[in-house]
């Protein structure tokens, strides 16, 4: 698995696919980005006249990122198994900065362990100033895709 089809592996699409590229990935290491588009369809209520990107977008962005495209590498790396996704089971994440419409975010995940299918990691989401945006933990489990 490379860096370089972890995004078509992943279960989402537009207009819920958060994940513009996979820069590096290790065993220990995930680091992507995302652009917010100034068209995402949750500008359009959030908030009336001022648009921010949703808290709970920011987080489903660091999950794709750390969690989902992190997990499916290290699945298919020491696993080698196929038809495998990750879920969300946790997040405590706390948010420093908003990110506004056309804004382009980097999300570094590391991990804190990887064992029985359940992946932990410390994610922290910059703005293109290297601005601290957030930062937290995520966890999840892998789990069998229907075909």
């Amino acid at each position: 698995m490379t860096k370089d089809n972890i995004i078509q592996e992943l279960p989402y699409s537009k207009p819920f696919l958060f994940v513009d590229e996979i820069i590096a990935v290790n065993e220990h290491q995930i680091k992507g980005t995302y652009t917010f588009r100034e068209d995402e369809y949750f500008y359009q209520g959030h908030f009336k006249n001022n648009p921010i990107t949703p808290g709970v977008i920011l987080t489903e962005c660091m999950a794709q990122i750390g969690l989902a495209s992190f997990g499916i590498f290290l699945i298919k790396n020491s696993l080698n198994q196929n038809q495998l996704s990750i879920a969300i089971t946790s997040s405590e994440i706390d948010f420093y900065k908003p990110v506004l419409p056309g804004e382009k975010v980097s999300v570094i995940a590391d991990k804190e362990y990887f064992r029985f299918n359940k992946l932990k990691c410390k994610v922290a989401m910059y703005n293109a100033n290297d601005t601290l945006v957030a930062k937290g933990t995520i966890a999840g489990m892998a789990f069998q895709q229907k075909k």
